[in-house]
Order: structure tokens, then sequence, then C-alpha cells
């Protein structure tokens, strides 16, 4: 059964900060494009909403995936983690059959 992904409530609060704190209240874009260490890598960032993004929504935040991305997205987990090793937006992808160490690669 294919899912989109899902958003937790960390990441959406962290874009809440986020644009509390700089005032770019701009949604998340999560994507995936060809390249990294291991085949894939996630892009990350804030961006504008393009006409065929599937928009993930929740308290006025927004996380967006292209209609490309989507596929490779499958029941993931978008999150935000605060480690020792830097506070990111991560994903838990079900559908890589392997990573890299720094968790931006991945392959299918």
């Amino acid at each position: 059964m294919t899912l989109p992904p899902r958003v937790t409530d960390r990441a959406f609060a962290r874009l809440a900060e986020i644009a509390d704190l700089t005032g770019d209240a701009r949604p998340l874009r999560v994507g995936v494009s060809g390249g990294g260490c291991s085949g894939f890598q996630y892009d990350i960032r804030l961006d504008e909403p393009a006409a065929d993004d599937m928009v993930l929504e929740k308290d006025g935040q927004k996380v967006l995936v292209d209609p490309v991305s989507l596929p490779f997205l499958q029941n993931a987990v978008i999150d935000f983690t605060d480690e020792l090793i830097g506070a990111r937006f991560v994903v838990e992808n079900p559908n890589a059959s392997s990573s890299c160490g720094c968790g931006t690669s991945f392959s299918i």
C-alpha cells in the first residue's frame, strides 16, 4: 500500500519557529534528486509552492513534495532532529535500501 509521506509534529513546530525567528514563512520543500554518494539525495529547503506540489499542512505550516519526488518518498517520515551533530530536518525512508552516513543520500 502506498501512502504519502508523513510529517511529524516536531517538524511542523520547527517550521513555525523558523518563520517566527526569520520572518521567512515559505513552506519546506522535501525533494529527491540524482546524485550524492548513494545515488539519490534529499533536497530540503524553504521554497515557493508550485501548482503540482503535494501539500502537507498543519497549524498553518506547509511541507511541499513535487510529483517526481513523491514515489521515492512513499510511506516516509519527515522529521526534525536536534542532536550533537546538528539540528536538521531528516527523512526516515522505508524505500531506501541503503543510505550514507550523513543521511542526505540513499539508494533504492
